[in-house]
């Protein structure tokens, strides 16, 4: 899931310095989202919501 916000990033970065707002956006919101998923299931895991084995 790293890969995939790192890709979004990258997108979003391009898209703005060509000039393409509306792509960027999305893009930067696709991430974000990603980044919230990765930390919401992080916390679960350090607080032991989630077993590993």
């Amino acid at each position: 899931m790293i890969k995939w916000i790192i890709i979004l990033l990258i997108v979003a970065a391009a898209a703005s310095l060509l000039g393409m707002p509306a792509l960027a956006g999305a893009a930067a919101l696709g991430a974000r989202v990603l980044i919230g998923i990765v930390l919401i299931l992080f916390l679960l895991l350090v607080l032991g919501v989630f077993a590993v084995t």
